[in-house]
């Protein structure tokens, strides 16, 4: 059989998407990079919490975030927390399930309802990709404008590049990528502690708002809440963990208690870490802008008014970074999982710089479109957009996840137990009626 592409799986038996074999193969070419990555313990497993918790990130999550914060302080940090904590579990179960299966959500999905389900569901997770592109590339090529002074169109144009670069970083491993995301993450981070520190908010709030308040009884503050909900749970996130995770755990039932042992602690980490910067967004919003009163339209209008209102032009500069790294963190996960998708959902398998070529100009189209056409204002709007569709994808992503976890004939002993699983319906319903709200309400 002729060698295959680098991003392509070698003539090899290895199971799972091709993104994870090409990884191995890599590995195997190079013996000092698996000896330097591989090692034992936690660290053997760490990395694929990382990777999907940029999504929880990327700037749909900043324009959900500035408006709570601006418009109503810190009541809704307890949201940004119930948000973290539900992602938490869904990425769980969605760990669990590659780990023991050794296989995708995609996969077993189709492999478990057939062929004409995977048709349907292939289409919903694959728009909700392009609506999570169409977030990063509006929020990458705004940072570039607001650091740089590039008008729109071009700051989304230059967007495209990056794909050229994450593709290469894939045909090199995961690994890399997970590198790479470490770092942007690390950016992310630093900048919002640093801004916390300038601005110093009441702790006293912060306090309080993490405590449950009859705020939602507002229809407004109830839309806004929903909006960080489906900003946050991704359905992309659960089919690209599941498929990532195999490539760490090992064959026996001890060897994956031990990789769902050190996964677990792999997801809260990370995930712990996504809903800190969430809520630090909020916390931004609240002391700055709620504070005084001033009304934020968009993340333009929190760039711009930063200075002016905390007198440190520091400020401003490490909110503009911090936006231009989450919109290239985000793009990474965007690219393999519609791998995953594709070769999960139809068994297909198509050059990786294609596949992601096509994904990428349908979400340079409505996006280079909103700004020629509305503008600067059109971005806040377009970003709402994107958040409703995510949301509306979600429950046909959760319902074959918890499924799939708790049949016994595909996870065996490690079946979800009947507390998870029954919170994961609860959860599975909630998320339905917010996602129905939501889509209402944007409608409306």
């Amino acid at each position: 059989m002729p060698a295959a592409r680098p991003w392509r799986a070698p003539a090899m038996n290895l199971p799972g998407p091709s993104f994870v074999t090409s990884d191995r193969a890599f590995e195997d070419r190079h013996p000092h990079v698996r000896r330097r990555w591989r090692v034992s313990g936690l660290w053997r497993y760490a990395g694929p919490g990382l990777l999907v918790s940029v999504g929880y990130m990327d700037p749909g999550n900043w324009a959900t975030g500035i408006e709570a914060g601006s418009r109503y302080g810190f009541a809704l940090l307890f949201v940004v927390v119930a948000s973290g904590l539900a992602a938490m579990l869904l990425q769980w179960l969605s760990m669990r399930l590659g780990v023991v299966t050794g296989k995708s959500l995609a996969h077993l999905t189709r492999e478990r309802y057939g062929a004409a389900s995977a048709w349907i569901l292939w289409p919903i997770a694959e728009i909700a990709i392009i609506a999570t592109d169409v977030a990063e590339v509006l929020g990458s090529a705004l940072a570039l404008k607001l650091l740089f002074g590039l008008p729109l169109w071009i700051g989304v144009l230059v967007t495209a590049c990056d794909t050229l670069f994450v593709l290469a970083l894939v045909a090199r491993g995961v690994w890399k990528v997970e590198t790479i995301i470490l770092g942007l993450v690390a950016i992310i981070t630093t900048c919002f502690a640093i801004q916390l520190c300038l601005l110093r908010p009441d702790i006293g709030g912060i306090v309080h708002g993490l405590l449950p308040s009859a705020i939602l009884v507002d229809p407004e503050a109830l839309y806004i809440a929903t909006g960080i909900v489906g900003a946050t749970v991704m359905p992309h996130n659960l089919y690209l963990h599941s498929a990532i995770v195999p490539s760490r755990s090992g064959s026996g039932s001890d060897a994956k208690r031990r990789a769902i042992r050190f996964a677990t602690i792999d997801i809260l980490v990370s995930l712990t870490l996504a809903t800190v910067v969430n809520g630090a967004i909020v916390a931004l919003a609240a002391t700055v802008f709620h504070a005084s009163s001033h009304a934020i339209t968009g993340l333009a209008d929190a760039y711009q008014l930063l200075t002016p209102m905390t007198g440190a032009a520091l400020a401003s500069v490490l909110f503009g970074v911090a936006l231009l790294a989450s919109g290239q963190s985000a793009t990474f996960t965007g690219t393999i999982a519609s791998q995953v998708l594709l070769e999960g959902f139809t068994d297909l398998k198509i050059p990786a710089w294609q596949r992601r070529a096509i994904t990428r100009a349908l979400a340079l189209l409505p996006a280079l479109a909103g700004v020629v056409i509305g503008g600067d204002h059109s971005i806040g709007m377009l970003l709402v957009l994107t958040q409703v569709i995510l949301a509306a994808g979600l429950p046909f992503t959760v319902f074959p996840l918890i499924r799939l976890t708790s049949d016994a004939r595909i996870m065996g002993d490690h079946a979800t137990r009947r507390v998870p699983r029954c919170i994961a319906w609860l959860l599975l319903a909630a998320i339905t009626m917010a996602d129905i709200w939501l889509v209402v309400g944007f409608l409306t």
